[in-house]
């Protein structure tokens, strides 16, 4: 969303990638639950400082983009099993809630860049952007 990320381009070109692959694109709500926190928090607060207005627009387009699966009544369950089992603390919970979220609806795989976020959950593979595309190119 922030071409002054370093990451940007690598996102890009790996949904690019994916989907000329015809890999299935899925989010699941709670994607957009946090982008429209990021999106409309101040940028002197690690935020876009987008309007609810110009954070809608780009929701939009996410869902135009990607598949969203529904939210399941199942995820909570294994949501609480996952946080007690690897004894997630603070904001992890929310990776764990992911996870549950795309193990309920069969998926085997989450792209993201924070890997190490996700290593301790085994019922899920995950891809780094970089894994898809290859490192950044150097200047």
């Amino acid at each position: 969303m922030n071409p002054a990320q370093p990451t940007h381009q690598a996102a890009l070109d790996a949904v690019a990638a994916l989907r000329l692959c015809n890999e299935p694109l899925l989010i699941v709500p709670q994607n957009l639950y946090e982008f429209w926190v990021v999106a409309t928090r101040p940028p002197a607060q690690n935020g876009l400082g987008l309007t609810p207005a110009q954070t809608d627009t780009e929701v939009a387009r996410f869902t135009s983009w990607f598949a969203v699966l529904p939210d399941d009544p199942r995820i909570l369950p294994l949501w609480r099993q996952l946080v007690v089992q690897h004894q997630v603390i603070g904001k992890s919970a929310h990776d764990a809630r992911l996870v549950a979220a795309v193990v309920v609806h069969g998926v085997d795989r989450l792209l993201t860049f924070h890997q190490p976020d996700f290593a301790r959950y085994p019922s899920i593979i995950v891809v780094s952007p970089q894994d898809i595309v290859g490192p950044p190119a150097t200047p």
